[in-house]
């Protein structure tokens, strides 16, 4: 090889090295700058391709961008169990506020020991990894355990404890409450709950600096949890991002259908919340994974009332129909639900259920096919207001029995009237193994009249005030 060529070729082989070099360099810069600006960028970035972003994590993780930039101080995140939203969040956002503002401090508390410690650890482990090429910042030397950590060369730095824990003489720029309820046994203790607030009022909130911002992310087990207090003492102050597991209104923050599972992509799909939703049963349902705890007794009616049966009568005395229709103009949130009650005796069940928001044509043709399913339903009982009115008057001459009601009293006294009936002992509904949809009526029931909808609960009480004054006259179902 002579001179001339070894000189090119050696020519080459650096050309080839710069290029490498020179991309590798551009890359890594691209992909540094982007884990400084965009956290969601960031998350998937320090997880290694273990984390798996979706619809919700996004959402969040763009609520968390505001939060570092200030412009929202009061956040709540209500998700249910095994969503990611510990991942999410307190394994991760502390080491990215911290990575851009390294003279701020976090403190960031759960239910125990051990779990604050786990989220310490990931967030310093972020830190030794990624801290110096990302944010140009390290751990103090000097002050390195995982529950406590500062920033070389800064006054910023984490504390992670438990709630009950002390963290009294250290303040925060940052304030992170994940988990502060361990079980269901602390969820629902009332001394439990006192104490929290308690914390909440007298410890966490007093570490804040001024103009600091707040993080709770909670699974709701009660009404008056923690989330539950915040938001009826202040409200307007928070911000709320609050996803159920099946999306249930047409203003989901998602913009989810009725009935759209939160995260099908990884498993939790239509199936999975059939399955989940016998397992767990209506109440667990409900708060854990909807994110709508209704009261443990009820308000009006006590969940301990209900009677459950696996297989209905032969015969009854009496079968009705009972019809609570949407208001005209549909723009509320309102629900169509028709019930089929039989009656014997003193003993009432509730035999089906149709519960959506439809016009007026589908009301009429969901009424259509509900008398075709139960013949031997005589009485079909119609709300006469909001559609009602017009279903009454087109459907009186096409189906026999169409009785329009008129109530006087209010919601609250007519379910009143009716609950010594559900004390008694004398109200029977289907076992959840045959009638999943019976989640949705024992909580709505329950929860009224503080709940979001009262549908099923007109729907009953029409039925059962109807059965009051019924006369006997026995009908076969075989």
């Amino acid at each position: 090889m002579s001179t001339t060529s070894y000189n090119k070729s050696k020519q080459t082989v650096n050309l080839e090295s710069f290029l490498k070099n020179f991309t590798d360099d551009v890359w890594n810069k691209t992909v540094n700058s982007l884990a400084r600006t965009d956290y969601g960028f960031y998350v998937q970035h320090v997880h290694r391709g273990v984390y798996v972003p979706a619809r919700h994590t996004d959402l969040i993780c763009k609520k968390l961008e505001a939060v570092e930039r200030g412009e929202c101080t009061r956040l709540i995140l209500c998700l249910p169990p095994r969503h990611s939203k510990s991942m999410t969040v307190s394994e991760t956002f502390p080491s990215w506020f911290i990575g851009k503002n390294p003279h701020r401090r976090v403190i960031q508390v759960s239910y125990g020991d051990s779990l604050a410690q786990r989220f310490g650890r990931e967030n310093k482990k972020k830190i030794n990894e990624y801290g110096k090429e990302i944010f140009d910042i390290g751990i103090d030397r000097m002050n390195a355990s995982n529950t406590n950590f500062g920033i070389e060369g800064y006054r910023g730095g984490m504390i992670s404890a438990g709630v009950q824990s002390s963290v009294t003489g250290e303040g925060a720029d940052l304030l992170v409450v994940d988990d502060p309820i361990k079980n269901r046994t602390e969820a629902l203790s009332p001394a439990y709950k006192n104490r929290l607030w308690n914390e909440w009022q007298n410890t966490l909130l007093t570490r804040l600096h001024p103009g600091g911002a707040v993080i709770i992310i909670l699974t709701r087990w009660s009404e008056d949890d923690l989330v539950g207090r915040l938001l009826e003492e202040e409200g307007e102050k928070w911000d709320v991002i609050s996803l159920p597991a099946e999306a249930e209104d047409d203003d989901d923050l998602l913009g989810r259908k009725i009935g759209e599972p939160l995260w099908p992509e990884r498993g939790y799909d239509e199936q999975w919340l059939t399955e989940k939703k016998k397992e767990v049963g209506s109440q667990t349902w409900a708060s854990l994974y909807q994110q709508r705890p209704s009261p443990e007794s009820g308000n009006i009616i006590n969940r301990s009332w209900w009677k459950y049966y696996k297989a209905p009568p032969a015969q009854f005395e009496e079968i009705i129909q009972s019809w609570d229709c949407s208001f005209k103009d549909m723009s509320t949130s309102d629900y169509v639900v028709g019930t089929v009650w039989g009656r014997v005796g003193a003993n009432r069940y509730l035999l089906d259920m149709v519960r959506d928001k439809m016009g007026i044509v589908a009301t009429m043709q969901a009424i259509r096919n509900m008398t075709a399913k139960y013949p031997d339903a005589q009485t079909k009982l119609v709300e006469d207001k909001a559609n009602g009115t017009a279903v009454i008057e087109m459907l009186k001459n096409e189906i026999a029995g169409i009785v329009p009601y008129s109530p006087k009293e209010s919601k609250v006294a007519r379910l009143q009237a009716v609950s010594p009936q559900m004390e008694a002992g004398n109200i029977w509904i289907p076992d959840p193994s045959i009638a999943p949809w019976v989640h949705d009526y024992v909580e709505e029931i329950t929860a009224f009249p503080n709940g979001k909808h009262d549908d099923i609960c007109d729907s009953t009480s029409m039925a059962l005030l109807r059965f009051m004054q019924a006369q006997p006259l026995f009908i076969g179902r075989a």
